[in-house]
């Protein structure tokens, strides 16, 4: 488990226990940055992830506070708890299932701004200059694809798959297998990815979300 993974479990467990009751105020973005060793970014978006998911609130100049736990977020903390421990293979099988009947969704309901949102990311991943970065861009393209679904209910689902990709083990796997050449191979996959959805072709788009998948796949676990 990596850092950010970590405190976002200690915090978890402090909001399930009741160490930290509703309305306890959380430590500073500081003290949680130099106790778990990770950048106040990580941080930030850490603690804005688990306020997506109704955990926590946050107030401009006041802090963060722990939120009175409603059914459905003990629900997705469960859920999340699980998903953290499943494999890469798990996770690629779950993908190439999801995945493509999303692309799907997205001809049908997205928007010129969630299209441009993808494009952006396109641009951004080509011009990473490190694999940190190009990470970082590569999931966000996919968020956006799950974003411009515009089904919450998708939204929630691929947001467990983007915690699982979250393990060190998968990001160990993905930083030994991306060489180069495949990581021009994966942003021309990507731009056929887009350019199929902005064009509203559903089949098109689905198999070239299939044919990414399986060349991730492969790459990943030969």
């Amino acid at each position: 488990m990596d850092k950010a993974s970590a405190m976002r479990a200690v915090i978890i467990e402090n909001l399930q226990s009741g160490a930290w009751p509703a309305g306890h105020r959380l430590p500073t973005e500081r003290a949680l940055s130099e106790q778990f060793g990770i950048s106040r970014s990580t941080v930030r978006r850490t603690l804005a992830e688990l306020k997506d998911e109704g955990l926590i609130s946050q107030r401009v100049g006041s802090g963060t506070y722990a939120n009175p736990p409603s059914t459905l977020a003990q629900a997705e903390v469960l859920l999340r708890t699980e998903v953290l421990s499943t494999s890469p293979a798990e996770l690629m099988a779950a993908r190439l299932v999801l995945e493509p009947a999303i692309a799907a969704l997205v001809v049908q309901h997205g928007t010129p701004a969630d299209f441009a949102a993808m494009q952006e990311a396109c641009a951004q991943a080509e011009a990473a200059d490190s694999f940190e970065t190009f990470e970082i861009w590569d999931a966000r393209l996919h968020e956006l694809m799950a974003t411009a679904s515009h089904n919450l209910f998708i939204e929630k689902v691929f947001a467990l798959m983007t915690a699982a990709r979250s393990q060190a083990t998968w990001g160990a796997l993905k930083r030994k297998s991306l060489t180069p050449q495949r990581r021009q191979a994966y942003q021309a996959e990507h731009r056929e990815i887009v350019d199929a959805l902005h064009d509203r072709d559903a089949e098109r788009a689905m198999e070239a979300v299939r044919r990414h998948l399986l060349h991730v796949r492969d790459n990943l676990l030969g």
